[in-house]
């Protein structure tokens, strides 16, 4: 019997970040979900670089055993394209991904992973975790010092351990498990997973019979949950490939923003220009229409209005930025920062609230390149939560040092 995937994907940037460092792509073999980070320089270019080396694969004429090779063989090339891309630009240094991707080959599915993204297999109404997650509170499950409940809820969650940074030794965890017809296939970013319990999960995915309800379902609850992270879900049925309609790849997230010849057509920038291309033209035709001395009067009243408009834009827009905080540097540290990263001429949009003792060369470099960057977070709670992330990672870096092991990525 010939299998295929019925399948949709989704993405949204969140409630908290700006933009989207996901990736992710489903086809009729391949499904891909990336998550990248580095912040807002790298992350989404380290994701888009993933998934567009992967989509290649998406054909049906490997073996198992080809698929498998040719999977892992991808993702070196991603990763060494990640190493190039920072090597032409410093700037980008730091950035990586995480990676789960699953190839159809006949009734096989090869399974490639690595980072805290996941994988679950809903197979006879019981929902599994396919992937382990390369990260700081797995270390300590399996270690016997956390519980699955405590690492759900623990501070340092986010703290990963692999992802593909460029570096030689960044290599994905392979597996290989048999299809069947009837089996369900969640791949997600840990914007979903983080914030959404697994049986609510499970709940979604048992009751939802479309793939596309499913996904958008499950994007919904982590939202409403208040998923800060950016939230990517893939959900695919295995099928016969003779009773079901072929269905077009879909490309989502930054991968999809990044692909050759695509424009965004609706962005804010193109909305601004629009809008003061209206205003010239309104105001040029009430120039023509009226005398002199009423179009100077309408000019006095308008930049009257004007300036009053905009002091109280500005107002606004500097009470908005003292409810926000940020982690960045200073001296060399990590600093918890109230306001935003940036200045207005003379006026400094930011304040100090607290100069860590975490010196910026302790922590991995996609980590330090984070805080470079500065991390922009809504509430001070998260952004101390987020300071105890990188100190947890900047004492792992201590820990392996001491042992004799690198740890510079």
């Amino acid at each position: 019997m010939a299998l295929t995937f019925h399948y949709a994907a989704r993405s949204d940037v969140g409630l908290v970040r700006k933009d989207n460092q996901d990736s992710g792509y489903a086809g009729p073999h391949l499904l891909a979900v990336a998550d990248g980070m580095g912040g807002h320089a790298g992350g989404d270019i380290a994701s888009a670089t993933v998934i567009t080396e992967l989509v290649e694969m998406d054909h049906d004429s490997l073996t198992a055993a080809e698929a498998s090779l040719q999977l892992g063989k991808a993702i070196t090339a991603a990763n060494e394209e990640i190493a190039r891309t920072y090597a032409d630009n410093d700037e980008l240094e730091g950035m990586g991904t995480t990676v789960t991707a699953l190839l159809r080959a006949r009734n096989k599915l090869i399974l490639a992973h690595i980072g805290d993204s996941r994988a679950y297999l809903l197979r006879e109404g019981r929902l599994s975790q396919m992937t382990k997650d390369h990260c700081f509170v797995q270390t300590l499950i399996d270690e016997g010092r956390l519980t699955e409940e405590e690492a759900s809820t623990h501070p340092q969650r986010s703290v990963v351990t692999r992802v593909l940074t460029g570096a030689d030794d960044d290599e994905p965890d392979l597996g290989a498990r048999e299809a069947r017809r009837g089996d369900r296939y969640l791949l997600c970013s840990d914007g979903l997973s983080g914030f959404v319990a697994l049986d609510t999960i499970e709940e979604i995915l048992t009751e939802d019979s479309r793939p596309g309800q499913a996904a958008d379902d499950l994007v919904a609850l982590a939202l409403r949950a208040g998923a800060p992270d950016n939230v990517t879900v893939i959900v695919a049925d295995v099928v016969d490939a003779t009773t079901t309609p072929s269905t077009q790849p879909q490309v989502v997230g930054s991968a999809a923003l990044r692909r050759p010849g695509k424009r965004t057509q609706d962005s804010p920038a193109s909305r601004a220009a629009a809008l003061t291309s209206t205003d010239e033209d309104e105001g040029v035709e009430l120039d023509e229409q009226s005398g002199s001395g009423r179009r100077w009067v309408r000019r006095i009243i308008g930049a009257g209005i004007t300036v009053l408009l905009l002091g109280a834009i500005a107002y606004a827009g500097y009470a908005w930025t003292q409810t926000q905080y940020f982690v960045g540097v200073q001296d060399d540290n990590v600093t918890l920062y109230r306001g935003v990263a940036q200045d207005l001429g003379p006026i400094s949009l930011h304040t100090v609230v607290e100069q860590t003792d975490i010196e910026l060369h302790e922590l991995p470099s996609f980590y330090r390149s984070e805080v470079q960057e500065t991390i922009s977070v809504g509430s001070r709670s998260e952004a101390e939560q987020r300071v105890d992330s990188l100190r947890v990672a900047a004492q792992k870096c201590s820990d392996l040092r001491a042992s004799g092991e690198p740890c510079g990525r």
